[in-house]
This record gives structure tokens, sequence and C-alpha cells, in this order.
């Protein structure tokens, strides 16, 4: 390959890159606020008094709760354990697992954007059918298992109306991007090199059935992880390149519903048969929705729609409306990585401070942290503790600084294993 080549797929990918970015940032920064709004307003109080009951209703109501909140896999762990600890039931619980990382508002926005209404609709019908049909199953094979109560976390104090407003924006674009930043650029960049190396009729040379296209994909995305939002820009290039619109929908469902991390904290935590429920309902409803895109609804909704909506014309100009749509969430992306680096900084800076007041203080390291949602739920079930006065996370090194009097090291353990997490000596 000569370097004119080379410099040509290099200048396609920044096109790319830049293209799929600018044609999902105003729809990401919509969603981000709607998260905001979610997460001020709808506390977690009101949402898990839904989950226990008669097994219809909490799955029903948990899927329903579940699918415009914007919790991809490695968020939505934290918050189903801290809803099973509070006495949700297995069925309930597993049924908010399986429905909310497939979607959530900002992640249905961002398909619309790039793949077309068909593929934005049929989303969060996957959703609700493999949430409930998941929760109702794990109901019944679970009905004679003890429900163990762990430890309740702590409700967050009334907040003023000025307040809430304002961690509608802290959370919707702070928080929540530090949470989702990586895997949406990580999907991002791998859509532009399939985008820029792939030949568009790749998978037509290859000459895959559909289902067999289906099965290898689901083989790629049940034990690694990728962003309900991070898998769209992947899909859409994918369906360019010739993938069955089918298998693409395999991988928008199984991509971030399921990884390794996930699969042994719901087997830890919730038990095998809960595990069988949750993975058994993913894999059929995945290859249910596929199947049913490919042979039985219009294929041409799906391709037509994403090769319009994805606007795959290098030499097009771009609105200016998205570019500096695109500048913003890059911004803002920036932004998140620099606030976890001052907070890594300023939990130092208090270590060494109570470590100078004679202050008792440990430091534990916890395998499993990924999101703020992990950061919060560690913090407040340690801090129910009443030997602990503050404890403070850090996800850049995966710690929490526990700061009290008589610090029972082993009730630490025990509670942050309770959770879902496990500490490391």
């Amino acid at each position: 390959m000569c370097l004119i080549e080379v410099l040509d797929y290099i200048i396609t990918f920044f096109k790319d890159f830049v293209r799929i970015l600018a044609e999902m940032s105003p729809y990401l920064l919509l969603g981000f606020f709607f998260a905001g709004l979610l997460y001020s307003f709808v506390p977690q109080s009101q949402i898990e008094k839904y989950f226990s009951g008669k097994p219809l209703r909490s799955s029903v109501l948990s899927s329903i709760f579940g699918i415009p909140l914007p919790l991809c896999s490695c968020g939505v762990i934290p918050t189903g354990m801290a809803f099973y600890s509070n006495g949700a039931s297995k069925g309930g619980t597993v049924s908010f697992l399986i429905s909310t990382p497939q979607t959530g508002v900002d992640s249905i926005l961002a398909t619309f954007s790039l793949m077309g209404l068909p593929f934005a609709i049929i989303r969060p019908i996957a959703a609700l059918v493999t949430g409930i049909t998941g929760g109702l199953v794990t109901s019944v094979i679970t009905k004679n298992e003890e429900h163990k109560i762990k430890p309740h976390t702590r409700e967050r104090q009334k907040r003023k109306f000025s307040q809430k407003i304002y961690d509608v924006f802290k959370y919707g674009f702070v928080d929540f991007i530090q949470d989702i930043s990586k895997w949406l650029v990580i999907g991002l960049f791998l859509a532009a090199i399939i985008s820029a190396i792939i030949p568009d009729n790749f998978f037509d040379i290859l000459a895959l059935p559909p289902l067999v296209q289906m099965l290898l994909v689901l083989a790629v995305s049940i034990p690694l992880y990728i962003c309900a939002t991070g898998s769209i820009p992947l899909a859409a290039v994918l369906i360019l390149k010739g993938l069955s619109p089918g298998a693409a929908f395999v991988l928008l469902m199984a991509g971030p519903a399921t990884n390794a991390a996930t699969i042994t904290m719901i087997g830890k935590v919730m038990g095998k048969r809960s595990l069988f429920a949750y993975l058994a309902t993913i894999i059929a409803g995945a290859l249910g929705f596929g199947l049913l895109i490919d042979y039985i609804l219009p294929i041409n909704w799906f391709i037509e729609m994403t090769s319009q909506q994805f606007s795959h014309h290098h030499d097009s100009g771009l609105p200016i409306w998205q570019l500096l749509s695109a500048i913003t969430l890059s911004a803002l992306i920036i932004n998140g990585y620099i606030q976890k680096y001052r907070k890594s900084k300023s939990n130092s800076t208090t270590q060494l401070t109570n470590n100078k007041n004679n202050m008792e203080t440990k430091t534990i390291k916890i395998e499993g942290m990924t999101c703020n949602h992990c950061k919060t739920n560690v913090e407040n079930n340690l801090q129910n503790l009443p030997f602990i006065k503050t404890a403070k996370v850090d996800l850049g090194s995966k710690t929490v600084t526990l700061e009290g009097d008589g610090i029972n090291i082993k009730k630490v353990k025990e509670t942050i294993e309770s959770i879902g997490y496990k500490p490391i000596d």
C-alpha cells in the first residue's frame, strides 16, 4: 500500500468521524438534557416501589420505567441492585436490567438521527417485550427462592427547585457524559475505521445467510461491552457495508444489554436462575426481532432509511448547527475528563489532610466500578455504616477512601460485596 493510499484512508476516516459525530450531536445533546430531567425530577424512591407485587405488574412497570432512563449496562447494574436491595422482586429487577440498557432517551434520539424512524421505533418495543418476558420468566423459576435484603441506599435529601435545575445540567452534561464518553468515542472511532477501510459490498461478498450473521454478531456482543449510544454508529455503518438489518439490530440490542462483568454480577447477587432468565431472554429476543426485521417486515424500511439518515456523501457539506453541536459535545467530553482529573487530585489532597489531622482513613480498591452510578451506590451504602463518616470514590483509580472512627474493614468489604462489587486486598 503506497503512501498516497494511506493518506486517502486517513482523510476518509477523519471525514467520516466528523460527519458521524456531527449528525449525532444535536440529538445527543437533547437526549442528555432529558436524561438530566429524569434524574433530577424522578427520584429513585418513587420508581422502586413499583418493582414488587404481582409478576406481570412488576415486570410491566419496571420495563416502562426503564426504557427512557439513560442508563447503559455499566450504570444499570448498581441501580438495579439498589432496587433489589430495597425489596424489589427478582422478576421486577431482571425486567429493569433487560429493558433499561437497550434504550434511553438519548439513544432513541440518536438512533433516529443515524438510522431512521423504523429502528428508533422498534428498539423501545423490543426492550419492552423482552423486559416483560424476562421478568415473568424470572418470577416463575425463582418463586421459591429467598429474597435477602441488602443494606439500604441513602435517599437524596430534599432539594430546592433551583438545586434540581442545577442537577439537570450537572448530571446531563457532566456526570452522564463522563459515564458514556469513552464508549461513545470508541463506537465513533470503530465506525469511522469500518467506513473508511471496508468496501461497501463486503458482507454481500461473504454471502452469509442473515441468521448466520446474527449468530456471529450475538457471539461477539454478549461478552463485550458497548453502550446503547455507542452501538448506533457501528450498526449504521455495518448496514451500509452489507450486513443485514436484523443482524445490526442484534448488535443494538445484545451489545448494550450484556457484558462479562454484568453477567458475573447478576449471577453473584441474584442467583443462577435469574441469570439464566436474563441471558435466555436477551438471546431469544435479539434473534427473534432480528428475524422479524429480515424476514417479515419490509427490509427496505431499515436499509433505505439508514442510508438516507446517515447521509453517506463525503463531499457534501454539513449544516452549521450540526457542526456547532459537534463542537459543543466535544467540549463537554473534554470537560468531563478534566473534571475526573480534578476529582482525583481533590481526593488525594483530602486524604493527605486527614492523615495530617490524625483522622482514621482507609483506602480500598474495588473491582467493577465503571460509572457515576457505581460511585454513588458505593458511597451511599458505605456511609450508612455507623463507623464511616465519609466515603469518597475515585473512579480513575477504582478506589474508595474512607474516613471514620474504628473502621471495620471486614464489614466494609461485606457491604461492598453485597451490592455486587469486589474489594481487592
